[in-house]
């Protein structure tokens, strides 16, 4: 049967038109050539410390909070290094909580990010996308084996999104489970999910929440005893009332601990038995761990009906089986992500299935190899407990935990050169999420070396 040739699209005449790839080459090897000058750490320019130190204040003035780390970026780095607006360069290795997983300055996503601008649209919507969702959507239903993907524009929208279609089809329950130490987000409900009450202090009861132990490595048989019987006794004082629980399988804010999948099989057949959905938060693992999914390193496939994603996806979303399909009008948005965003998410998630990221001789796993067994090492001779995490998720413990010295040290990393930060409290550890998509053995190594430095600093 003789077919007629399809005509180009306008569009797709654009981004191939000679004019356009001359640019974006001579744009790319520009980008190349100056990140290049990015080689090791530097210490600021002093030239510019007034002028950097007055720009911190009033940033600070501006949101009506001092910022965390001193910390404004000139826009260019090289992997793992950054460039601050004071000249000084430093290894970023927490990477604005996960969310630059691919490093600063790549090649690739400035290649999309290029045909992202001369797009029809900065930012993408609800009621109009381009190809570019269809594509990632795809790929993300594909790679997770679950039926829908909803994109959207932060991990908390995400994660919001999926209590609404939790609530929606368990109706008229309306409490949800979680695990003690959880971070879920700050938004107003999301507030109470996250098991920190600093964080909702002052707010008004917007869902009711209830508690239970998370995993104990120390004692994993005990663990999972009280878990179970902590979850138990919540389903029995409230029957019929929840309609979903929300596991992170990798705490990271409540100090980087990794659960068990026995510990999370034990507690999802009662769930399952229970008629409770399971909402799976992976906005800070999500591509951190051996498989893209946290859920898929831990086999949990079976168990799950909602999943979100961020940070590391740069375009977040909520993926849900179809027995949570919401009806019509519960979730929507004006914005689901940049265009940017949503090409770089492809990108990064491409290469990371194609490119032997995952499995046991995978590259997340050789990053995590060698961070751990070098902070191991540190351990054997200076007051450093751990290392622990998973793939991507790396903590250790200096000083005991005693929250002012983590958090001195912390500090004076960054001055000299390495951006971290802390997670948990008692005890309280240094975090790491290093750029899986460009850090080097050469990175990790002088990483490593300044960290030593300090610990012997403060010994």
């Amino acid at each position: 049967m003789f077919m007629m040739p399809i005509k180009p699209l306008i569009a797709e005449d654009l981004v191939s038109d000679p004019r356009v790839l001359h640019a974006k080459k001579l744009l790319i090897e520009a980008l190349t050539d100056h990140k290049k000058l990015l080689t090791t750490v530097h210490p600021p320019d002093s030239s510019r410390r007034k002028e950097y130190k007055k720009a911190i204040e009033q940033l600070s003035q501006y949101r009506g909070a001092p910022l965390w780390h001193p910390y404004i970026g000139s826009g260019i780095g090289n992997g793992a290094l950054v460039e601050l607006s004071d000249g000084s360069i430093k290894y970023d290795m927490i990477c604005g909580m996960g969310a630059y997983s691919w490093g600063h300055s790549n090649e690739e996503l400035a290649d999309v990010a290029i045909d992202a601008a001369i797009s029809n649209t900065v930012m993408q919507g609800n009621l109009q996308q381009n190809n570019d969702v269809l594509e990632l959507s795809k790929l993300l239903t594909d790679a997770s084996g679950l039926d829908h993907c909803f994109l959207t524009t932060s991990g908390a929208m995400a994660c919001e999104n999926a209590l609404k279609i939790a609530f929606q089809k368990k109706f008229p329950a309306h409490r949800v489970l979680a695990f003690d130490k959880c971070f879920m987000g700050r938004t107003l409900a999301l507030s109470h999910i996250t098991s920190r009450p600093e964080y909702r202090e002052g707010l008004p009861t917007a869902i009711a929440v209830d508690h239970i132990p998370f995993f104990d490595y120390h004692n994993p048989e005990k663990s999972i005893i009280s878990s179970l019987e902590a979850l138990e006794y919540l389903l029995s004082k409230n029957r019929g009332q929840y309609a979903a629980m929300s596991f992170e399988l990798i705490q990271g804010e409540g100090g980087v601990y990794p659960g068990s999948r026995d510990f999370f099989i034990s507690l999802m057949d009662v769930l399952k038995k229970n008629n409770i959905a399971i909402i799976i938060d992976e906005v800070q693992t999500f591509g951190r761990t051996p498989q893209l999914f946290a859920y898929q390193h831990f086999g949990l496939e079976k168990y799950v009906d909602i999943v979100t994603i961020g940070k590391f996806s740069h375009a977040c979303a909520t993926l849900f089986t179809k027995e949570y399909a919401p009806r019509p009008g519960l979730v929507s948005q004006t914005l689901l992500s940049s265009t940017a965003a949503i090409r770089s998410a492809i990108v990064i998630i491409k290469t990371m299935l194609n490119d032997e990221y995952f499995g046991d001789g995978g590259k997340i796993v050789e990053i995590h190899n060698r961070f751990t067994s070098q902070l191991q090492k540190l351990s054997e001779k200076y007051p450093l407990s751990g290392p622990f995490g998973c793939g991507g998720m790396i903590a250790f413990t200096p000083f005991g935990g005693e929250r002012k010295r983590v958090l001195k040290l912390v500090h004076t990393l960054f001055e000299e050169g390495v951006i971290t930060f802390i997670a948990g409290r008692e005890p309280t550890r240094v975090r790491l999420l290093p750029p899986i998509g460009s850090i080097t053995y050469e990175d990790i190594d002088n990483v490593i070396e300044i960290i030593e430095t300090q610990i012997i600093r403060y010994c």
